[in-house]
């Protein structure tokens, strides 16, 4: 194999490549990337077993077809570190070598059989969604994935399809959220009401996708896997197994103690109420009042923060506490300038609602 590669193109697909690939493994190939050259086209290939990456590379001319097998952070250190402008990447009988205008590397590869196949996109799509719509989504729910739980169901991102509508909901336990997007075409028969889990590491890939307005992403079905397919890239992913929490039990529907708040001037009021809170005081105070709302931190060693803020509200007074990373994770996501904050008592979670397909569930904490 013998090809001539645009540094800079092929510096991004490794970016994206090597996001799969896994820094420990009992597998040694799992480490690679695998770089087939056809007549007609180059593509990468990564995987971990669980996620795989189909990336078709432009701007290339192959001089000679084949394909290799090589070391995924090796590669992409030679690629990053290089100043021409193209690099010339040539493979014979294992041993791989990269040269450019003053630089020639020698790289030892591994037999390409062994390397696990990862699929393409073949045939049409189950439904389509804008990237732009998809990748605002995934902004908004990954957040609230669990990061490590033996309910292999929190660790990913519940996809609800409605009509024409995509519901992404996410929970850790303690907070939950929903927000939902437009399909560009939604599916029909059974898939026109499925409910599938995608692991929270799918999601983050789809958000490194260079995006135009007009990119659209096709999803395709199959058996325990889900295939994205945008522009030049196809990721490949097991489904996660397990029962998501019946979501819609969670979110509160009688609440009388509404109001309506500035996202830029609640989040700074969060983030300065927080600065003495300690690792045992972890939570700050929101007092409810007539016209009033306070934000309120201490810590016994440290000292106290109170930030005051004017609202229009007439209702029963109420203090609540929560985890200010928790309030600060979903101000930082909200897209309108302006959010309601719905309150029961206070031991119930607080509701935030921005615009008609965001909401998201917070649980107090007790401050004694």
């Amino acid at each position: 194999m013998k090809i001539q590669f645009n540094r800079a193109g092929f510096a991004e697909a490794l970016g994206l490549l090597t996001s799969v690939v896994p820094s420990r493994t009992p597998k040694p190939i799992l480490r690679c990337v695998r770089i087939t050259a056809g007549e007609k086209e180059v593509r990468i290939f990564a995987t971990d077993l669980e996620v795989g990456i189909n990336y078709l590379v432009s701007e290339v001319q192959i001089e000679e077809a084949g394909e290799t097998i090589i070391p995924a952070d090796s590669l992409a250190a030679i690629v990053r570190e290089s100043v021409d402008e193209v690099l010339s990447l040539q493979d014979k009988e294992g041993i791989c070598e990269i040269k450019g205008a003053d630089s020639h590397f020698t790289i030892y590869g591994q037999q390409a059989s062994q390397y696990p196949a990862v699929p393409g996109f073949d045939g049409g799509a189950d439904m389509e969604i804008g990237l732009e719509n998809l990748q605002a989504g995934v902004e908004q729910c990954l957040f609230a994935t669990a990061k490590e739980s033996t309910r292999y169901a929190l660790n990913g991102v519940l996809w609800e399809i409605k009509g024409k509508k995509l519901s992404l909901v996410a929970t850790d336990g303690r907070r939950l959220v929903r927000t939902r997007v437009n399909l560009a075409s939604a599916p029909e028969g059974k898939l026109a009401s499925a409910k599938i889990i995608v692991p929270a590491k799918t999601m983050s890939l789809l958000d490194k996708i260079g995006s135009s307005d007009k990119d659209t992403v096709a999803v395709k079905l199959v058996d325990n896997q889900i295939l994205i397919s945008c522009a030049n890239v196809v990721i490949s992913s097991n489904l996660v197994e397990g029962n998501f929490p019946k979501y819609e039990d969670i979110i509160p529907a009688d609440y009388d103690k509404k109001l309506t708040l500035s996202t830029e001037a609640v989040l700074s009021a969060v983030r300065r109420s927080a600065l003495l809170t300690s690792e045992e005081s972890r939570g700050i105070k929101l007092s409810v009042g007539k016209e009033s709302l306070v934000f309120s931190g201490r810590a016994p060693e440290t000292g106290d923060a109170r930030v005051d803020m004017a609202i229009d509200y007439k209702a029963e007074p109420l203090e609540i506490g929560f985890n200010p990373q928790f309030l600060i994770d979903v101000l930082r996501v909200i897209k309108t300038p302006e959010f309601e904050l719905e309150l029961g008592q206070q031991d119930r979670p607080g509701l935030i609602k921005s615009g008609k397909d965001f909401l998201y569930v917070l649980m107090p904490i007790n401050l004694g």
